[in-house]
């Protein structure tokens, strides 16, 4: 299918930091995804909370389930809306590389940690650890992605007005226009990434008993779309198996609302502002991917909702309270006394120190925290603090 005039397309490609053959049968955002799904990062994001921790149940999302449904509601927009399908997944795909384990309370954790040496953000940390930090290539750290994709990494929440040290130091090396907006592709990831954690934590909390039916019945979208899924015909189905598919049916419904408001108004936008290349969308001033005003006070009410019945619930809270107090527990400890890390990391963070450079030695000690997953974290935790564990 032809796409719009204003989609990121291969004539116009800014190309690669470093300079490489292109693939003879992938595009450049194909050749991107590819590297991204083989990257150790991608791995890691199976065992990487989203909400419930690994081990509290094999149904609920990890941070990978949930870059997956972002990139497959992404493909979608994109599609409808005319642009460039892998530019927009490979940015769905490699948006939370750099999430630390324990999700959003391993990263305060690791932010109060670093808060001298620099601070923590998971979204830097997404993109260093495409530039920098995976180790696979001749010629090059990181993976080398496309500029389209880093620029996408990079704005993942709008425009950049005052950029943090290490983005600000990579963005003068290689310059990713940061006080403008992104493409319509990574707009559609960024956005896409909100519709797929409303739909899928609203699941997991009914799944897990923290949220029920009674309580959503309080927001009003999902009071209706519930109504939509308990009207249709369920007889023949017990209570268990109904409860279940209407779960489903309703948060199926929430997430069409969320995306058919988001492409109609996309739409409307990109009407009125007749964009003629991928540059007009990133220099018109505003967002072009949005919901309706009217739909997006309906997303800030689930996701008030969400924050004050979900992730302040007394058994999430608890969890997140455990897990603030082991990673916290770990960064004092390795960043202290970094002759406790494993050879090549000590290796690097010791010479990083002796060089008197002590920010950059506490920074080698944040990347091999933010790769761990849940379950490393939790070992790690174990192997430093119990002595009846060996080290």
């Amino acid at each position: 299918m032809e796409m719009a005039r204003y989609a990121v397309q291969r004539q116009g490609a800014r190309g690669r930091q470093f300079a490489e053959e292109e693939s003879r049968t992938r595009t450049p955002w194909q050749r991107d995804r590819d590297r991204v799904l083989h990257s150790s990062g991608f791995r890691q994001l199976q065992y990487k909370t989203q909400v419930f921790l690994n081990h509290e149940g094999d149904f609920f999302r990890t941070r990978l389930t949930h870059s997956l449904e972002v990139a497959q509601i992404s493909r979608s927009i994109a599609r409808t809306l005319g642009v460039n399908e892998d530019l927009a997944e490979v940015i769905a795909l490699a948006h939370d590389l750099g999430h630390t384990p324990f999700g959003h309370a391993g990263e305060d954790a690791l932010q109060a940690a670093m808060k001298d040496w620099g601070g923590f953000d998971h979204n830097i940390q997404s993109l260093r650890q495409v530039t920098e930090i995976e180790a696979r290539y001749h010629g090059f750290d990181g993976l080398n992605l496309t500029w389209e994709t880093l620029e996408g990494l990079a704005k993942h929440h709008g425009p950049v007005r005052r950029p943090a040290p290490w983005l600000a130091s990579f963005d003068g090396r290689y310059p990713l226009e940061l006080s403008s907006h992104a493409s319509v592709e990574a707009q559609i990831a960024a956005i896409c990434d909100d519709v797929a954690y409303h739909g899928h934590d609203l699941d997991d909390g009914l799944r897990a008993g923290l949220l029920s039916f009674e309580d959503i019945e309080a927001v009003p979208l999902l009071k209706t779309c519930l109504e939509e899924a308990r009207s249709l015909n369920w007889s023949g189905h017990g209570a268990f198996d109904r409860d279940q598919r209407i779960r489903h049916e309703t948060v199926r419904r929430v997430i069409n609302r969320l995306v058919s408001d988001l492409i109609e108004q996309s739409r409307k936008a990109l009407d009125e502002l007749k964009p003629q290349s991928a540059d007009d969308v990133r220099h018109a001033g505003r967002a072009i991917v949005e919901f309706s005003p009217e739909m997006a006070d309906r997303n800030k009410e689930i996701r008030t909702f969400l924050h004050a019945r979900m992730y302040r619930h007394w058994r999430v809270r608890r969890m997140t309270r455990k897990a603030r107090i082991a990673l916290a527990d770990i960064c004092a400890i390795l960043g202290e006394e970094p002759e406790l890390l494993p050879t090549p990391w000590q290796e690097l963070a010791l010479e990083r120190r002796r060089a008197g450079n002590e920010a950059a030695a506490r920074r080698v000690v944040a990347d091999y925290i933010a790769g761990m997953t849940d379950r490393f974290a939790m070992e790690e935790h174990r192997r430093l603090m119990d002595l009846s564990v060996l080290g």
